[in-house]
């Protein structure tokens, strides 16, 4: 496939995984290392069409940013490619613990298949739970499906509620819609919230404004996202594990680009 016509495909990709986006992209966009123009266009092309997703906008900030874009872009994947956030979530839940997800998060839906001794209460956000409850169930782990309807009780009979953070700014996160609920509940029964953001996920704050203004309407209750303060997380688990949320901020390193957000391309 032409490079052009490649990039043009993963820009209008759906449904997809954000990790296999933003690969795809990466390597669309090393063949236009070369030509510097291009390279913004194609960089605000991507970031038009995938505006939610935090790891996209450090990929192409990185690129911009760089000295040498094919270097940074191979840089960029392997550190990509190396994420072990999910593999460390895995290794940190608590033993025999309930544990409320909403929807089928990419790394927490990556995490939760190694732990058989825990039980799963997947809320059905977006019906996307069904899936994630029949792979859940396939690896031998109890998992049950909960109708949204009933996210606050699940949130109440929990150990732990677990929150799959798109993008994470200096005072705020993305997540999926439901998760502000999930969390004020958990907060009142004093239950631990954990937001989990792999590699590429923290923003800077001139980074993260053009971001939120362009996923986030005026009437906010029709997102399929939305904000959550960060004040609610007892922690946020990364690469290296849970984190408090002071110290995961530390993590924040995405360039700042904002000729990312200049105009729209076609």
């Amino acid at each position: 496939m032409h490079p052009v016509e490649r990039l043009r495909y993963v820009a209008r990709a759906t449904g997809y995984p954000q990790s296999l986006i933003v690969s795809e992209t990466a390597r669309a966009l090393a063949s236009f290392a070369s030509d510097p123009q291009g390279l913004v266009t194609a960089c605000r092309r991507m970031v038009q069409r995938q505006p939610g997703s935090a790891p996209l906008v450090w990929l192409c900030a990185r690129v911009l940013c760089a000295g040498d874009p094919y270097t940074e872009i191979r840089a960029a994947l392997e550190e990509l490619e190396g994420d072990r956030t999910s593999v460390e979530l895995a290794h940190s839940l608590p033993d025999e613990a309930t544990v409320v997800v909403l929807g089928w998060p990419e790394l927490i839906g990556a995490a939760l298949p190694r732990r058989g001794d825990i039980e799963v209460l997947v809320v059905d956000v977006h019906q996307e739970g069904g899936g994630l409850v029949t792979q859940l169930v396939d690896a031998d782990v109890n998992a049950l499906d909960v109708p949204l309807a009933g996210l606050g009780a699940a949130v109440a009979d929990a150990d732990l509620v677990l929150l799959e953070a798109s993008a994470v700014a200096p005072t705020e996160w993305l997540g999926v819609s439901g998760s502000l609920a999930a969390a004020s509940v958990a907060k009142a029964r004093e239950i631990p919230v954990w937001a989990v953001a792999g590699v590429g996920r923290f923003l800077p704050q001139r980074m993260w404004e053009p971001v939120r203004e362009r996923i986030i309407p005026e009437e906010a209750w029709d997102a399929d996202d939305e904000v959550v303060p960060l004040a609610m997380l007892d922690r946020i688990v990364g690469p290296t594990g849970p984190l408090s949320v002071a110290d995961a901020l530390r993590r924040t390193d995405c360039p700042i680009a904002t000729e990312l957000f200049k105009g729209d391309v076609i």
